[in-house]
Protein backbone atom coordinates (compact mmCIF):
# COMPACT_ATOMS: atom_id res chain seq x y z
CA UNK A 1 0.00 0.00 0.00
CA UNK A 2 1.38 3.40 -1.04
CA UNK A 3 0.38 6.30 1.23
CA UNK A 4 -0.14 9.91 0.18
CA UNK A 5 3.18 11.11 1.59
CA UNK A 6 5.07 8.23 -0.04
CA UNK A 7 3.49 9.18 -3.37
CA UNK A 8 4.84 12.72 -2.92
CA UNK A 9 8.26 11.25 -2.07
CA UNK A 10 8.15 9.18 -5.25
CA UNK A 11 7.32 12.23 -7.38
CA UNK A 12 10.09 14.32 -5.81
CA UNK A 13 12.62 11.54 -6.25
CA UNK A 14 11.94 11.60 -10.00
CA UNK A 15 12.22 15.40 -10.29
CA UNK A 16 15.33 16.58 -12.12
CA UNK A 17 16.58 19.99 -13.27
CA UNK A 18 18.89 19.92 -16.31
CA UNK A 19 19.53 16.29 -15.59
CA UNK A 20 20.39 16.88 -11.93
CA UNK A 21 18.24 14.93 -9.41
CA UNK A 22 17.33 17.81 -7.09
CA UNK A 23 14.04 16.32 -5.94
CA UNK A 24 15.56 13.88 -3.47
CA UNK A 25 17.62 16.70 -1.91
CA UNK A 26 14.45 18.76 -1.38
CA UNK A 27 12.76 15.66 0.03
CA UNK A 28 15.58 15.16 2.54
CA UNK A 29 15.40 18.81 3.62
CA UNK A 30 11.62 18.49 4.15
CA UNK A 31 12.17 15.32 6.20
CA UNK A 32 14.78 16.99 8.44
CA UNK A 33 12.71 20.17 8.92
CA UNK A 34 9.61 18.16 9.83
CA UNK A 35 11.67 16.03 12.23
CA UNK A 36 12.95 19.17 14.00
CA UNK A 37 9.37 20.46 14.43
CA UNK A 38 7.86 17.19 15.66
CA UNK A 39 10.70 16.05 17.94
CA UNK A 40 11.17 19.63 19.16
CA UNK A 41 7.52 19.74 20.24
CA UNK A 42 7.98 16.67 22.43
CA UNK A 43 11.30 18.05 23.72
CA UNK A 44 9.65 21.33 24.71
CA UNK A 45 7.01 19.42 26.70
CA UNK A 46 9.78 17.55 28.57
CA UNK A 47 11.74 20.78 29.09
CA UNK A 48 8.66 22.54 30.44
CA UNK A 49 8.22 19.79 33.02
CA UNK A 50 11.87 20.13 34.08
CA UNK A 51 12.97 16.65 33.04
CA UNK A 52 16.63 15.67 32.73
CA UNK A 53 16.33 15.07 28.97
CA UNK A 54 14.83 18.18 27.42
CA UNK A 55 14.64 19.98 24.08
CA UNK A 56 18.23 19.52 22.88
CA UNK A 57 18.41 15.83 23.79
CA UNK A 58 15.16 14.99 21.99
CA UNK A 59 16.17 17.04 18.94
CA UNK A 60 19.58 15.35 18.73
CA UNK A 61 18.09 11.85 18.98
CA UNK A 62 15.29 12.57 16.49
CA UNK A 63 17.38 14.41 13.90
CA UNK A 64 20.21 11.87 14.25
CA UNK A 65 17.78 9.00 13.61
CA UNK A 66 16.34 10.85 10.61
CA UNK A 67 19.82 11.47 9.15
CA UNK A 68 20.88 7.84 9.56
CA UNK A 69 17.67 6.68 7.87
CA UNK A 70 18.27 9.05 4.94
CA UNK A 71 21.87 7.86 4.64
CA UNK A 72 20.60 4.28 4.68
CA UNK A 73 18.37 5.07 1.68
CA UNK A 74 20.63 7.37 -0.39
CA UNK A 75 24.12 7.03 1.04
CA UNK A 76 25.26 3.83 -0.65
CA UNK A 77 26.08 3.36 -4.34
CA UNK A 78 23.58 1.32 -6.28
CA UNK A 79 26.28 -1.17 -7.23
CA UNK A 80 26.27 -2.38 -3.62
CA UNK A 81 23.22 -4.32 -2.53
CA UNK A 82 22.05 -3.15 0.87
CA UNK A 83 19.10 -3.48 3.20
CA UNK A 84 17.81 -0.05 4.29
CA UNK A 85 16.29 -1.60 7.42
CA UNK A 86 19.67 -2.68 8.82
CA UNK A 87 20.70 0.80 9.95
CA UNK A 88 17.23 1.41 11.40
CA UNK A 89 17.63 -1.71 13.54
CA UNK A 90 20.97 -0.43 14.82
CA UNK A 91 19.37 2.93 15.72
CA UNK A 92 16.74 1.16 17.84
CA UNK A 93 19.42 -0.75 19.75
CA UNK A 94 21.65 2.28 20.27
CA UNK A 95 18.89 4.61 21.46
CA UNK A 96 17.68 1.86 23.81
CA UNK A 97 20.99 2.12 25.66
CA UNK A 98 20.71 5.93 25.69
CA UNK A 99 17.22 5.73 27.22
CA UNK A 100 18.47 3.34 29.88
CA UNK A 101 20.90 6.06 31.01
CA UNK A 102 17.96 8.33 31.85
CA UNK A 103 16.52 5.79 34.31
CA UNK A 104 17.57 6.07 37.95
CA UNK A 105 16.73 3.72 40.81
CA UNK A 106 16.27 5.30 44.20
CA UNK A 107 14.79 4.17 47.47
CA UNK A 108 11.53 5.85 46.49
CA UNK A 109 11.36 3.80 43.29
CA UNK A 110 12.37 4.06 39.66
CA UNK A 111 12.66 7.53 38.12
CA UNK A 112 13.00 8.60 34.51
CA UNK A 113 10.99 5.87 32.78
CA UNK A 114 8.74 8.36 30.97
CA UNK A 115 11.71 10.43 29.81
CA UNK A 116 13.46 7.28 28.60
CA UNK A 117 10.26 6.41 26.74
CA UNK A 118 10.08 9.81 25.04
CA UNK A 119 13.73 9.49 23.96
CA UNK A 120 12.84 6.16 22.37
CA UNK A 121 9.73 7.45 20.59
CA UNK A 122 11.46 10.54 19.12
CA UNK A 123 13.87 8.03 17.59
CA UNK A 124 10.83 6.35 16.00
CA UNK A 125 9.58 9.73 14.76
CA UNK A 126 13.01 10.45 13.29
CA UNK A 127 12.97 7.10 11.46
CA UNK A 128 9.45 7.82 10.17
CA UNK A 129 10.56 11.23 8.85
CA UNK A 130 13.77 9.81 7.38
CA UNK A 131 11.83 7.08 5.55
CA UNK A 132 9.37 9.77 4.30
CA UNK A 133 6.35 8.47 6.21
CA UNK A 134 5.32 12.00 7.12
CA UNK A 135 1.66 11.29 7.96
CA UNK A 136 2.70 8.50 10.32
CA UNK A 137 5.17 10.86 12.00
CA UNK A 138 2.46 13.52 12.47
CA UNK A 139 -0.07 11.07 13.92
CA UNK A 140 2.55 9.48 16.18
CA UNK A 141 3.62 12.86 17.57
CA UNK A 142 0.01 13.87 18.24
CA UNK A 143 -0.65 10.63 20.13
CA UNK A 144 2.53 10.98 22.19
CA UNK A 145 1.66 14.55 23.20
CA UNK A 146 -1.85 13.42 24.10
CA UNK A 147 -0.47 10.69 26.37
CA UNK A 148 2.07 13.04 28.01
CA UNK A 149 -0.47 15.77 28.76
CA UNK A 150 -3.88 14.16 29.29
CA UNK A 151 -2.80 10.90 30.93
CA UNK A 152 -0.77 12.81 33.53
CA UNK A 153 -4.04 13.87 35.17
CA UNK A 154 -5.26 10.26 35.21
CA UNK A 155 -1.97 9.15 36.76
CA UNK A 156 -2.19 11.79 39.51
CA UNK A 157 -5.75 10.76 40.30
CA UNK A 158 -4.74 7.10 40.58
CA UNK A 159 -1.76 7.98 42.78
CA UNK A 160 -4.10 9.59 45.28
CA UNK A 161 -5.39 6.14 46.11
CA UNK A 162 -1.87 4.64 46.10
CA UNK A 163 0.50 7.12 47.79
CA UNK A 164 4.13 6.16 48.31
CA UNK A 165 5.34 6.48 51.90
CA UNK A 166 9.03 6.99 52.71
CA UNK A 167 10.23 6.34 56.26
CA UNK A 168 13.52 6.62 58.09
CA UNK A 169 13.39 4.84 61.43
CA UNK A 170 15.90 3.65 64.06
CA UNK A 171 17.46 0.29 63.17
CA UNK A 172 16.24 -1.33 66.39
CA UNK A 173 12.56 -0.89 65.47
CA UNK A 174 10.61 -3.82 64.02
CA UNK A 175 9.24 -1.58 61.31
CA UNK A 176 7.62 -4.36 59.26
CA UNK A 177 5.39 -5.44 62.17
CA UNK A 178 4.49 -1.81 62.89
CA UNK A 179 3.53 -1.12 59.27
CA UNK A 180 1.43 -4.27 58.96
CA UNK A 181 -0.32 -3.74 62.30
CA UNK A 182 -1.21 -0.09 61.60
CA UNK A 183 -2.22 -0.88 58.00
CA UNK A 184 -4.58 -3.59 59.20
CA UNK A 185 -6.11 -1.17 61.69
CA UNK A 186 -6.77 1.37 58.91
CA UNK A 187 -7.91 -1.28 56.37
CA UNK A 188 -4.99 -0.43 54.12
CA UNK A 189 -2.99 -2.81 51.94
CA UNK A 190 0.78 -2.55 51.49
CA UNK A 191 2.59 -3.05 48.16
CA UNK A 192 6.16 -2.86 46.88
CA UNK A 193 7.80 -2.60 50.27
CA UNK A 194 11.59 -2.18 50.17
CA UNK A 195 14.14 -1.26 52.81
CA UNK A 196 17.84 -0.67 53.27
CA UNK A 197 20.11 0.03 56.22
CA UNK A 198 21.84 3.40 56.33
CA UNK A 199 23.34 5.76 58.87
CA UNK A 200 21.99 9.08 60.11
CA UNK A 201 23.53 11.26 62.83
CA UNK A 202 26.03 8.59 63.84
CA UNK A 203 23.43 5.85 64.38
CA UNK A 204 22.12 3.09 62.17
CA UNK A 205 18.72 3.61 60.58
CA UNK A 206 16.40 1.82 58.17
CA UNK A 207 15.04 3.57 55.08
CA UNK A 208 11.69 2.11 54.07
CA UNK A 209 9.47 2.82 51.07
CA UNK A 210 6.12 1.28 50.16
CA UNK A 211 2.77 1.99 48.56
CA UNK A 212 -0.30 2.20 50.75
CA UNK A 213 -3.62 1.46 49.03
CA UNK A 214 -6.74 2.81 50.70
CA UNK A 215 -9.94 1.32 49.36
CA UNK A 216 -12.39 3.28 51.49
CA UNK A 217 -10.31 5.31 53.96
CA UNK A 218 -8.32 7.63 51.70
CA UNK A 219 -9.29 10.63 53.86
CA UNK A 220 -7.52 9.01 56.84
CA UNK A 221 -4.08 9.08 55.17
CA UNK A 222 -2.78 11.88 57.41
CA UNK A 223 -3.99 10.01 60.51
CA UNK A 224 -2.46 6.78 59.19
CA UNK A 225 0.92 8.44 58.54
CA UNK A 226 0.86 10.08 61.97
CA UNK A 227 0.21 6.72 63.63
CA UNK A 228 3.10 5.09 61.71
CA UNK A 229 5.39 7.97 62.64
CA UNK A 230 4.45 7.75 66.32
CA UNK A 231 4.67 3.98 66.70
CA UNK A 232 7.96 3.65 64.84
CA UNK A 233 9.49 6.81 66.36
CA UNK A 234 10.34 7.79 62.80
CA UNK A 235 13.21 10.19 62.18
CA UNK A 236 11.49 11.38 59.01
CA UNK A 237 8.39 10.53 56.96
CA UNK A 238 7.31 11.62 53.49
CA UNK A 239 4.17 11.01 51.45
CA UNK A 240 4.57 11.06 47.68
CA UNK A 241 1.91 11.06 44.97
CA UNK A 242 -0.88 12.48 47.12
CA UNK A 243 -2.64 15.77 46.35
Amino acid sequence: MVTFDQKIAELLNNWTVDGWPVGNLILCIIALALCVILCGTIGIEREWRGRSAGLRTHLLVGVGSCLIMIISIYGFPEIFSHDVARLAAQIITGVGFLGAGAIMHRNSGVKGLTTAGTIWVVMAIGIACGSFNFILAFVGTALILFVLTSFKKVEIRMNRKNPTILLTVPADKNILDIILTVSKEFECSVHGLSSEISESGGRKTIDVSYQATFENNEDRLAEYASKIEHDSEAISIQILGHR
